[in-house]
């Protein structure tokens, strides 16, 4: 019975994502053309592949190991402490790639020798810019970090074993966490094994203080491993922490000497000042585990690593209480890996958002960050599965994880193997979550069904319809209209962007639950005054057609009228792809710029933002982003539905081509009316399109 009721939930999906493929397909080369139609499919199809796994050999002989060069920084940022004992090919081959992946950090090298008995102090005097304690009695593991530490210079202390070899990045991804995330206390990084296997992808400890090595023997490049989060510990072969907190807590704890437990001791410690603990994954780090110590717990060094656990039991045991119960099943690792978020969404969106490109890629990113902030383990994949270079690291880095090929090539397994763990899942863009709405109610009914409408399609289609008179574009809006009706219908509760959408729907479907949730802003207030700035400009993407209708409109109806009025005045058209029908209008007051990623020079430096979009749904990221900086807009009616604009006061508004351009040179030379729509508009969104106010949205959605 369970095979057929997946065979019918894997046909049924097969079935409703070619219907959706085909009926997307008509529309595009309706609008497009065949020409058009493929640059965007290549251009949505583009793959990427996640960074390559590191691998390494054994240490070369010592003789290849010559002229090492350290940075040696008067007042480095982080301080290397490496404890040696002998293996001093593993020590010259660390040092090594530390010289070899320099990158913009500073940072000093202390080895601490514990009285090795091999070349070690003869070797390590050939190596330039290293600091070198040597201990005058074998002080263990403990003793000879807490040493290091004692003699370091920089703001951070780094633990790092000497059989490691670093690779590019390792340490400027560690330091980005702490920039990231000011609760961090202690960030660990990924450790690979010299034949690419998976080491530790952070700890998991246990309440019976047993622990995992998270991922161990598993594949790194895993999107499981991936993404940053919280960790019970990090092993202690490469820890970063401020040197300052590393004091404050009396350095590792003694009582662990020579080894083991101190850095999950540590890690505890951490948590216990009220700071957080995250493994870094853009950090990888290759580790011959076991050159030191060995791996026999039951003779040698090794045998500390069961003594200390029952000391580490003792000194936590209040603490151990709330960690998760020890599992034999590897399958439930993930829920254990990541038990301090007790809430868990699964996200599925057309694409990975790409926030520098278009409004609702930033609204969607915006509201992973508020769900993390509200306690939320966020899942997410792209229907096209694929992983994008910079996209796909930056929703990681938010503590996201995203699913991908080749990993993740089949959502019917993903829902039947992890649906139960979802707490809700969010369907975004109707024909998307037009596939994946019986696998949600097959697999994970116990889930609450959000859809995310973007804005109503078909009302922006009827729209668009009536402005060319298109009978097709009307029957495509009907059939638009009926799907996203019967999502609506069908799920548990549906967000829309303006309460002009959720007036329409309470029409529509009075039964329904739809709540707004809007475009989401960070406020950047005005930063250059009125004289200050000079120019026009307007942002969108072109793979949205109410952008491309708006700048063909101004180049033919209103730059004409303010050529006469506003002389030398350009207008900075910005975003991709640039549409060929826009080419031909190109010139010195009309500036195609494509896409730009820094659009903060345009919004502190252009006088005046323009929305000439003469249809569309939902709320405008542009009308809203331009806000956030202080920079007013003219905008036409479209532009400001359901933006809670009062006309005059926070934007200039106009539906005519002749009034349109009167409002721009209106605007452009009245400083008084610019400050004032300066200062209103930055109002506006602080009321309606902040973190705050989307904050509080989310919550009650979710509640």
């Amino acid at each position: 019975m369970r095979k057929l009721r997946g065979l019918r939930a894997r046909l049924v999906f097969n079935l409703t994502r070619l219907r959706g493929l085909w009926q997307r397909l008509r529309g595009s080369l309706h609008r497009r053309g065949l020409a058009g139609t493929v640059q965007r499919a290549l251009r949505e199809l583009r793959r990427s592949r996640p960074p390559v796994v590191a691998v390494a050999g054994a240490p070369a002989e010592q003789a290849a190991y010559t002229d090492i060069t350290l940075p040696a920084a008067a007042q480095p940022q982080v301080s290397i402490v490496i404890p040696v004992y002998n293996k001093i090919a593993y020590t010259l081959a660390c040092l090594n790639s530390l010289a070899e992946h320099a990158g913009t950090a500073t940072f000093e090298v202390i080895v601490v020798d514990d009285c090795s008995s091999d070349e070690t102090p003869e070797r390590l005097a050939d190596v330039d810019g290293l600091r070198t304690i040597r201990n005058a009695q074998n002080l263990g593991f403990v003793g000879s970090c807490n040493a290091g530490a004692a003699a370091a210079r920089g703001d951070f202390v780094l633990f790092l074993n000497n059989d490691t070899v670093v690779t590019p990045g390792w340490l400027e991804a560690l330091l980005r966490c702490f920039a990231e995330e000011p609760d961090a206390g202690l960030v660990g990084a990924k450790l690979v094994y010299p034949d690419g296997r998976l080491q530790e992808a952070g700890g998991i400890v246990f309440r019976d203080g047993s622990g995992w090595n998270y991922g161990r023997f598993d594949d790194p490049s895993d999107p499981r491993y991936n993404f940053r989060r919280e960790a019970d510990y990090c092993s202690g072969a490469a820890i970063l922490l401020r040197r300052e907190l590393f004091e404050s807590l009396g350095g590792f704890d003694s009582r662990y000497a020579p080894a083991y437990y101190e850095d999950t001791d540590l890690a505890f410690a951490v948590r216990a000042a009220g700071l957080k603990v995250y493994f870094e994954p853009q950090s990888t780090v290759i580790h011959f585990e076991g050159i030191s110590a060995g791996t026999d717990t039951g003779s040698g060094m090794k045998r500390y690593q069961v003594v200390n656990r029952e000391k580490f039991l003792a000194k936590w045991q209040s603490a151990l209480a709330l960690q998760p119960a020890p599992i034999a099943d590897p399958e439930w690792a993930p829920r254990a890996a990541t038990f301090r978020r007790d809430k868990r969404l699964l996200i599925i969106d057309a694409c990975t958002p790409t926030p520098d490109q278009d409004s609702g890629s930033l609204r969607m990113v915006n509201l992973m960050r508020l769900l993390r902030a509200l306690g939320w383990q966020v899942t997410f994949f792209a229907d096209n599965r694929l992983y994008v270079d910079g996209y796909t690291p930056a929703l990681q880095a938010l503590g996201v994880e995203v699913l991908y090929a080749p990993q993740m090539n089949d959502p019917i397994r993903l829902f039947r193997q992890r649906g139960g763990e979802f707490d809700a899942i969010l369907l975004s863009r109707h024909y998307i979550a037009i596939n994946y709405l019986g696998l949600a109610r097959l697999y994970a009914p116990q889930a609450r069904l959000i859809f995310d409408t973007v804005d109503l399609h078909y009302l922006r289609e009827q729209r668009a319809a009536e402005l060319e008179g298109s009978d097709e574009l009307r029957r495509k809006a009907e059939r638009t209209r009926a799907q996203e009706l019967k999502l609506i219908r069908e799920c548990d509760a549906t967000v829309v962007v303006s309460p002009v959408e959720q007036t329409l729907l309470a029409r529509e479907l009075p039964q329904a639950r739809v709540e707004i949730l809007s475009n989401v802003h960070e406020v950047y207030g005005c930063r250059r005054r009125y004289e200050q700035r000079q120019d026009l400009v307007f942002v969108g993407s072109f793979q949205h057609p109410p952008n491309e209708d708006a700048m063909l409109w101004f180049a033919r109806e209103i730059l004409p009228r303010l050529r006469e009025s506003l002389p030398g005045v350009k207008l900075h058209v910005i975003g991709q792809p640039v549409p060929e029908s826009l080419r031909e209008f190109a010139g010195d007051d009309f500036v195609l710029h494509g896409f730009i990623a820094d659009l903060e020079p345009y919004m502190d430096g252009c006088r005046v933002s323009v929305a000439p979009l003469r249809y569309g749904a939902g709320v405008k990221g542009k009308v809203n982003m331009a806000m956030s900086y202080g920079l007013p807009v003219v905008a036409t009616p479209a532009a400001v539905e359901g933006m809670h604009i009062q006309a005059g006061s926070d934007v200039l508004v106009a539906a005519d081509a002749e009034a349109f351009a009167a409002a721009i040179v209106r605007l452009y030379g009245d400083a008084q009316l610019w400050s004032e729509l300066s200062a209103n508009g930055l109002a506006n969104v602080e009321r309606h399109f902040s973190f705050d106010a989307a904050k509080k949205a989310l919550a009650r959605i979710l509640d």
